[in-house]
């Protein structure tokens, strides 16, 4: 199955996103993709300037105009999309980050609210935002069973982990990577062991430009990087391919290893 994977640089106006997401869509239609990954923060892109009260207020709720547009044109073109957008929340002027599943009639088929904000290097996302409180199911697409995170959540080992043992064969973690001192080697380090620990693919598209490093990465389960977008706006195209999911995990098998009946004996 083909998979588009999306990089670009978020403007602070959300309309002028929305458009670029909706021609992004008809183009990995065009080229036949089945699904179509977005990154973290794609409904816009947030400022130091901009306050939690701003944030909140530009927020929208999951049938509201932003996330009903993007459905629509997955409808359209018969494509499934993984994307992001900024969520109303019952906690005054905080949001939620959340991700969500589209499937080809338009259907959004699953939800996921980030719950490991980024509150580390400098930056408090605890500020603006309200952490999810639970992991989402696996979702079964056609592509295979998605599993999803939210960038910071890669830091986790214990969500992947999760993830992987409910059945999930690609990890798909819309990101907004922070540039920085070895930013770009822990983001490959990352995605790499995820997909490596796991035996599953790892699907991670980034934001580029404004404070974001880019380098949308696909890997593969025995932690082949089958594509890196560098800093490069556009898309990209891999091939997913779930016998490798199963091949892997038999001759390396991780979870099947696991030895769950020891590790709650050690105690702090």
């Amino acid at each position: 199955m083909k998979v588009a994977v999306v990089q670009f640089k978020a403007s602070t106006k959300k309309e002028i996103n929305l458009e670029k997401i909706i021609s992004y869509i008809s183009k990995a239609a065009a080229k036949k993709a089945t699904l179509c990954a977005f990154p973290e923060f794609m409904m816009f892109y947030t400022n130091s300037k901009q306050t939690p009260k701003q944030l909140a207020e530009l927020s929208e709720t999951i049938n509201g105009n932003f996330v009903s547009s993007i459905a629509q044109t997955a409808k359209e073109y018969k494509i499934q999309v993984v994307g992001s957008f900024y969520e109303k929340s019952r906690k005054k002027d905080r949001v939620f980050d959340t991700s969500f599943v589209i499937d080809k009639n338009g259907k959004v088929l699953s939800t996921y609210r980030k719950i490991h904000l980024y509150d580390a290097l400098g930056f408090k996302e605890s500020d603006k935002m309200a952490s999810g409180s639970k992991i989402s199911k696996p979702v079964k697409t056609s592509v295979g069973k998605i599993g999803m995170m939210i960038c910071y959540d890669l830091r986790f080992p214990e969500m992947s982990r999760s993830l992987a043992a409910a059945g999930s064969e690609v990890l798909v973690a819309p990101s907004a990577w922070v540039k920085g001192k070895m930013k770009e080697e822990h983001w490959l380090t990352i995605n790499k062991t995820r997909a490596i620990e796991n035996g599953c693919y790892v699907v991670a598209p980034d934001q580029v430009g404004n404070i974001y490093c880019g380098r949308s990465i696909v890997v593969d389960p025995y932690g082949k990087i089958l594509i890196d977008m560098k800093k490069k706006q556009g898309i990209g195209f891999v091939t997913i391919d779930l016998k490798k999911v199963k091949d892997t995990r038999k001759v390396l098998p991780l979870l099947k290893n696991r030895r769950t009946d020891v590790y709650p004996t050690l105690k702090a």
